[in-house]
C-alpha cells in the first residue's frame, strides 16, 4: 500500500542482510537478535552475533518506543554497510518487540537517518559513523516500489528538470 519503503542493509563479517525502513524521523539502526522469541522476531530475519568475526558486545540497554508500539534489547557493535558503503557503530539488537505494526510490516530492522542529538543512548548514527565526507542522501519514491531508490550520497539530477534541494540545519 505504499506506506512504508525498504532497503537492504547488512551487518557484522561475513554479512547478514536485513530488510530496513530508512527512517528520517529516528536516528539507530536496529534489527531483530536470534535470542528474540517475541511474535515479530519469529516472522522477520535475526542477527545472529555468534556468526559475526567482528561483532563486539556492548550489553547496554537498548529501548526505542514509537507511537504504534515499542522494542527493546541490547547494544551491540559491528559493521553496517548499505551497499558498498560501510560503517563500524553501535546498534540495537531486539530481543522484543510490541505493536502490531512490527508484526504486520516486512521489516526486519530500522535504519535510522536523523540527528545524532534525538539518537537512543547518543550513539552515532550510520552516517556519522560512516567514512563518507558527503553525509547527504537522497530518496526517489515511486508507486511502483521497484521504481523507488535511494542515493547516498548526494541526489540523482539525471532525467530530471527541477529538484529542490535546501540546506539543512540541525
Amino acid at each position: 500500500m505504499n506506506a512504508q519503503y525498504f532497503i537492504t542493509a547488512s551487518i557484522g563479517t561475513p554479512p547478514q542482510d536485513f530488510v530496513v525502513v530508512p527512517d528520517t524521523g529516528s536516528s539507530n539502526l536496529w534489527v531483530y537478535s536470534s535470542k528474540c522469541w517475541a511474535l515479530a522476531c519469529l516472522r522477520h530475519t535475526k542477527f545472529n552475533a555468534s556468526k559475526s568475526s567482528t561483532y563486539k558486545s556492548d550489553g547496554e540497554k537498548f529501548d526505542i518506543q514509537y507511537g504504534s508500539g515499542g522494542v527493546s534489547g541490547k547494544v551491540g557493535r559491528d559493521i553496517a554497510k548499505i551497499g558498498d558503503l560501510e560503517a563500524e557503530m553501535g546498534f540495537g539488537e531486539i530481543t522484543s518487540a510490541k505493536g502490531t505494526s512490527f508484526l504486520v510490516s516486512q521489516m526486519s530492522g530500522i535504519l535510522g537517518l536523523a540527528y545524532d542529538s534525538i539518537s537512543v543512548d547518543k550513539l552515532p548514527t550510520w552516517l556519522s559513523s560512516s567514512t563518507l565526507k558527503d553525509k547527504s542522501f537522497s530518496f526517489y519514491l515511486h508507486t511502483n516500489p521497484d521504481a523507488s531508490y535511494m542515493v547516498i550520497p548526494g541526489m540523482d539530477h539525471e532525467g530530471y528538470e527541477t529538484i529542490e534541494s535546501h540546506p539543512v540545519v540541525e
